[in-house]
């Protein structure tokens, strides 16, 4: 009798220690990182997010003569890590295949082929979905991408799917454009600029190289006059040295306006796809209707 009760007081203690790491395991803060999660914790985040994945996505490329390669990323990751602290979301890990042809003739550029960059994506949402989240938002920092990834959502609706992809589109509200008119020194950018510098300053300050920040011109040299015309070497005409703007009035306190206003915006998207019911199920109303036979009249 005395063994029999040792053994279920042993079951039972076990029991209880499951229980309190469990307890554990659900009052702890789990990384927001893919690549930072355990496989068991990776489940836990899954179910955490409500099955919202964010990719973080930038390319490999110049960014003036004073900033690294890796920019885009680097800026893109910020904005979501500082976003899915506020609302919790499973980030995917570096992603830098995108477009960057225009960018070939710079050192340190990785352009891949216009095939392996939409299948590349094309495979990693699937991915995403077959590891349980359906809902994968794709945070840009690359101007090139733009277009890019809006076609890659269209082209969503080529075949049936599982998952919704969605693009999230930051915008300025007027009181943080204001503050970054008073803030900004310089008037023009677009491309290592005095925003995006100070935006780095603040995500990557060890990588930063200000001291050559002047070496290489920014100015817009306007050598294709066509107007009304759209072509793909309208970039390197205006900017050969892939720099646009001026970055020497780059601070601290530009960059946590900027990334605060954007981080903001992404946390509110993901609470928005959250909550967001309608969209898989009009896809999947769509594809219903585009798999039927087209019921034409007869005359």
């Amino acid at each position: 009798m005395k063994k029999l009760f040792l053994i279920a007081a042993a079951v039972s203690m076990t029991a209880v220690s499951a229980f309190a790491q469990a307890q554990a395991g659900a009052d702890r803060q789990l990384p927001a990182g893919w690549d930072e999660l355990t496989g068991p914790d990776f489940k836990l985040a899954v179910e955490q997010a409500e099955g919202v994945c964010v990719i973080p996505m930038g390319v490999v490329e110049k960014h003036g003569p004073h900033m690294p390669l890796g920019t885009d990323v680097f800026s893109a990751r910020e904005v979501a890590r500082r976003a899915v602290a506020d609302e919790y979301a499973v980030v995917y890990p570096f992603y830098f295949v995108g477009q960057i042809h225009e960018a070939k003739q710079q050192p340190g550029t990785i352009a891949y082929s216009p095939e392996l960059v939409y299948r590349m994506l094309e495979e990693t949402c699937e991915e995403i979905s077959r590891n349980g989240m359906k809902k994968i938002i794709l945070n840009n920092s690359h101007g090139g991408n733009t277009t890019f990834l809006e076609y890659f959502c269209q082209s969503q609706l080529a075949a049936r799917k599982d998952y919704v992809v969605y693009l999230f589109q930051p915008s300025v509200d007027r009181e943080t454009a204001q503050r970054i008119r008073e803030l900004r020194k310089s008037e023009t950018g677009g491309h290592a600029d005095e925003v995006e510098t100070s935006t780095l300053i603040v995500a990557k300050p060890d990588l930063m190289r200000m001291e050559t920040v002047n070496d290489e011109s920014g100015e817009d040299l306007n050598r294709l006059d066509v107007p009304n015309l759209y072509t793909g070497i309208w970039w390197y005409a205006k900017y050969p040295n892939h720099y646009a703007g001026e970055s020497s009035g780059a601070s601290v306190e530009l960059g946590e306006v900027a990334l605060a206003q954007k981080s903001a915006q992404l946390a509110e998207v993901i609470r928005t796809v959250k909550r967001d019911a309608d969209a898989l199920k009009l896809q999947d109303e769509f594809f219903r209707q585009s798999d039927e036979p087209l019921k034409t009249p007869i005359w």
